[in-house]
C-alpha cells in the first residue's frame, strides 16, 4: 500500500480555552476522493487550513510527501496585488504546469482574463480562485465550499472537471449532489473528534443516524445502570463494607463518565410566522415581458402560482431571476403583458446578499428591531434568548456584532429574521448559502410545512428536488419555461422534448446518415424482432405522447391538488412512467433507424 501523501496526527486546537479537535486524525493518499462534513462551528474550514498548512495546530503534526503538491481554495480568496485576473491565476503555476490551462478554466468559468481583479464581485473571484487552484493539477486538492456564488452550468462544469482530475480532494460543501457524485470517502468532523467512512456521502447521513442513535441507546443504558446502583446505595445489604465501598466507587465513576459524555449537538428550530389566509391565485402573470435597453430580460412568459406551490427558479448568473422574482412580486411593471397578484398578500424575503443585516448591529438588536428584549411571532412574545437558542446561538453571544460572525451564522440570522415576519408568501434567494447539512433538512421539512407559497432561487439541485412542485427555467434570449416537478423532473422533460424532437426530424428525414457501432456494420439486415419493433414504436410512441397529454390537461387544472390530492399524486406518477417509457422508445426506435440506415449504406 504506497505511503499518504498528507497526514495529520494526533491534532489539537482550542479557541478561547475551549477545544475545537482534540486529538484529530487525518490521512490523504493518491486518488482519495473525500468529503468533509459537520455542523457550522464545528472546525471543518480550519481542520482544512491546518492540512493546507496556513494554521498550526496547538498540539499534534502535520506531514505532507516531500514531492507532493497540495492546493488550497479558502471562502476568501485574496487577488491583491495582481494587475489582471489571468496573473493571478498564472502565479498559481509551477514548473512543468500547462500554461494555457489557466487561460482555459478562466473562460470556462465565464472570465476573459483581462479583468481587474480590484473590480470583481465576489462571485467572479471565486471563480478565478478555482481557476488558480485548478490549473496546475495538483496531488492533493482542498476545496471549501467551491460551489458558493456559482451558479447551476457552472456547478455542472466543476462537477465534471473535478471527476476528471486525477488530484486527490477533500471537499467542504453544502451541496449533496456535488459531494454524493464526487466523494468515495467521508470525514464527519463531530464534538473534536474526526469519523471516518470508507463509503461516499451518499451512504453518510444513513451512517451518521445510525451512529447518534447507537451513542444514545449507549447513554440510556448507562442512565439505567445509575439507577440501579443508586437503589442499591439506598436499600442494599449495609453489612459487607468492603463491598460498599467498591460499589460506590462504582458508582461515582458512572456518574463521571456520564456528566463527561458530550451529547450530540442540539438541532436549530425553524417556526415560521403565519400570515393571513391569501386567495387562491397567488400570482396570475399573462404573456409579460420586460427588457433593459437592448437585452430582452423576460419574453412573452406566463405562469399561475397558487396557494401552496413551491415554485423554483433556476438560470445562470446574469439571466434575470431576480428581476423575473421582482415582476412576479409586483415590485417591478413589465413592459408588456400583465400581472394580477392575489387578495391578503404578505410577503417574506431572505435575499441572498444578506443586505438586510446591518453589521454594525448587535445580534439581539437585528433579532428584535432595537429597544426590546422580545421577538413576537404569530402574536405570541418570546425573548430573545430563547429565539437564539432556535438557531442554535448561545445567550452570551446576544450582544455579539454581525460583522464578527461567520459566514453560516450570518445566513441562521438572516433566516431568523426573515421567518419571524408574518406572511403568506415567502421569497428564498439562494437561501442554502453557507447553512450546514443539518439545518438545509430542517429548512426543507419547514418549507414544506409551510402554509402559504414558497417561490426558492437556487443552484443547489437536491435540494430543488426535494422542495419544488415546479421548475421555471431560464432557456435563453428572455425565454423562461415552467416544468411539473422538481429540477431531476426537469431534466427529464428537457430530455424528453429534445429526444421527441430529434425522432420527428428523423422522420421526416430518414435518409440522414449517422454512425453506428461496428458490431451493427458486421451484420446484412436486421433481425425479425428488430423489424417488428421498427415497424411499431412509431405507432406505441404517438399514443404515449396522446396519454401524456391528456394527463398532463387533467394537472394543468389548478385546483386538482387543493380539491383532491391522491388523485393528483397518482396523475403525477403516471406521467414520470409514461414519460420514461416514451424516453426509452424513442431512443429505441432512434437507435433501430440509425442501424437499418447504416446496413443499407
Amino acid at each position: 500500500m504506497p505511503a499518504p501523501l498528507l497526514t495529520l496526527s494526533d491534532i489539537s486546537l482550542n479557541f478561547g480555552g475551549n477545544p475545537l479537535f482534540d486529538a484529530c486524525e487525518l490521512m490523504v493518499s493518491k486518488g482519495d476522493k473525500i468529503a468533509l462534513v459537520g455542523r457550522n462551528g464545528s472546525g471543518k474550514s480550519t481542520l482544512l487550513k491546518i492540512a493546507a498548512g496556513e494554521i498550526e495546530p496547538d498540539d499534534g503534526k502535520r506531514f505532507i510527501q516531500p514531492s507532493a503538491t497540495i492546493r488550497y481554495l479558502s471562502q476568501e480568496p485574496d487577488l491583491s496585488g495582481f494587475e489582471t485576473v489571468l496573473a493571478y491565476v498564472e502565479n498559481g503555476l509551477t514548473e512543468g504546469d500547462d500554461e494555457y490551462r489557466a487561460q482555459y478554466l478562466l473562460n470556462s468559468l465565464g472570465l476573459k482574463g483581462d479583468e481587474n481583479p480590484k473590480n470583481l464581485s465576489g462571485g467572479e473571484s471565486r471563480r478565478a480562485a478555482l481557476a488558480r487552484v485548478l490549473a496546475p493539477s495538483p496531488d492533493i486538492l482542498l476545496l471549501d465550499e467551491p460551489t458558493n456564488h456559482l451558479d447551476l452550468p457552472a456547478i455542472e462544469w466543476l462537477q465534471g472537471e473535478l471527476a476528471y482530475l486525477k488530484s486527490a480532494l477533500i471537499i467542504i460543501s453544502h451541496d449533496r449532489r456535488f459531494l454524493g457524485d464526487l466523494t468515495s470517502s467521508t470525514i464527519w468532523l463531530d464534538r473534536g473528534e474526526a469519523r471516518r467512512l470508507n463509503q461516499g456521502f451518499a451512504s453518510f447521513e444513513a451512517w451518521r443516524d445510525k451512529t447518534l442513535q447507537e451513542e444514545e441507546d449507549e447513554r440510556h443504558k448507562l442512565d439505567r445502570k445509575i439507577v440501579r446502583e443508586e437503589h442499591w446505595v439506598r436499600y442494599g445489604v449495609t453489612a459487607r463494607r468492603k463491598r460498599n465501598v467498591r460499589r460506590m466507587a462504582d458508582l461515582a465513576s458512572l456518574k463521571k463518565q456520564r456528566v463527561e459524555q458530550i451529547s450530540q449537538t442540539g438541532s436549530i428550530r425553524l417556526d415560521v410566522a403565519k400570515g393571513k389566509t391569501s386567495g387562491s391565485i397567488i400570482v396570475d402573470a399573462k404573456n409579460i415581458s420586460l427588457s433593459y435597453e437592448d437585452k430582452r430580460i423576460v419574453d412573452d412568459f406566463s405562469t399561475r402560482i397558487m396557494r401552496s406551490d413551491r415554485v423554483g427558479i433556476v438560470g445562470p448568473n446574469g439571466a434575470g431571476k431576480t428581476t423575473l422574482i421582482k415582476l412576479l412580486t409586483g415590485e417591478l411593471k413589465p413592459s408588456s403583458g400583465e400581472i394580477k397578484l392575489g387578495t391578503n398578500i404578505e410577503l417574506a424575503y431572505l435575499d441572498q446578499s444578506r443586505n438586510s443585516l446591518n453589521d454594525d448591529m448587535s445580534l439581539k438588536d437585528a433579532l428584535t428591531g432595537g429597544g426590546s428584549d422580545m421577538v413576537v411571532i404569530n402574536n405570541a412574545s418570546r425573548h430573545v434568548i430563547s429565539y437564539m437558542k432556535d438557531f442554535l446561538f448561545a445567550p452570551e453571544q446576544a450582544g455579539t456584532k454581525l460583522k464578527k460572525l461567520s459566514g453560516g451564522e450570518r445566513a441562521r440570522v438572516t433566516l431568523a429574521k426573515a421567518l419571524s415576519l408574518p406572511s403568506n408568501l415567502l421569497i428564498l434567494d439562494e437561501p442554502t448559502n453557507d447553512l450546514d447539512l443539518e439545518t438545509l433538512d430542517l429548512l426543507q421539512e419547514m418549507v414544506a410545512n409551510y402554509d402559504g407559497s414558497v417561490i426558492v432561487v437556487s443552484h443547489d439541485r437536491d435540494f430543488l428536488d426535494r422542495v419544488a412542485t415546479s421548475i421555471i427555467a431560464f432557456e435563453g434570449e428572455g425565454k423562461w419555461l415552467q416544468y411539473a416537478g422538481g429540477y431531476s423532473d426537469m431534466q427529464s422533460q428537457r430530455k424528453k422534448e429534445t429526444s421527441s424532437k430529434v425522432f420527428k426530424e428523423k422522420s421526416k428525414n430518414p435518409s440522414k446518415n449517422t454512425p453506428v457501432s461496428s458490431k451493427q456494420k458486421s451484420k446484412t439486415k436486421l433481425s425479425f424482432n428488430q423489424q417488428h419493433l421498427l415497424k411499431i414504436l412509431p405507432a406505441k410512441i404517438n399514443t404515449l405522447e396522446e396519454q401524456i397529454l391528456n394527463i398532463q390537461n387533467r394537472l394543468d387544472d389548478k385546483n386538482l391538488y387543493l380539491k383532491d390530492a391522491k388523485t393528483f399524486n397518482e396523475f403525477s406518477k403516471q406521467l414520470e412512467n409514461l414519460n420514461n417509457e416514451l424516453n426509452e422508445c424513442e431512443d429505441k426506435w432512434l437507435e433501430l433507424e440509425m442501424a437499418q440506415e447504416e446496413l443499407s449504406n
